[in-house]
């Protein structure tokens, strides 16, 4: 059965720390799932977060000189999140003890089995 992590082990996880044996196969759905590109972009906009908040609070100077600063700052973010994408997400599934590559090939799999259903209505309504 897949435990998902309480709300403090997520945040540890979200900020890279590693889950405890029992929430093993939650990482693996956490990186497999339909969602799992979007999962990742909002495990990577947490730590920003936090970080954003204070420098809005108590950086002195001009509210907008902060606030293109960080919208910069997450622009950034979510292109390196988007660049390592697949090493980060399979770093994360490693650390859960599965071996290198399997997320991917679980996705591949699943991928494979949709493409197999799309075939066959193509197929059933075009033969």
């Amino acid at each position: 059965m897949i435990q998902r992590p309480d709300p403090v082990r997520w945040l540890w996880y979200a900020f890279g720390g590693r889950l405890p044996a029992r929430n093993r196969e939650w990482v693996l759905y956490d990186a497999t799932c339909r969602t799992w590109v979007v999962r990742h972009l909002l495990r990577t906009a947490v730590p920003l977060a936090v970080i954003s908040v204070p420098i809005v609070l108590f950086v002195p100077g001009e509210l907008w000189v902060r606030l293109c600063g960080l919208l910069l700052g997450w622009l950034v973010s979510a292109q390196f999140a988007i660049f390592l994408l697949h090493d980060a997400v399979d770093h994360r599934t490693r650390r859960a003890g599965y071996p290198p590559g399997y997320a991917q090939a679980v996705r591949d799999e699943a991928a494979r089995a949709e493409r197999e259903r799309t075939r066959a209505r193509y197929r059933d309504r075009y033969s």
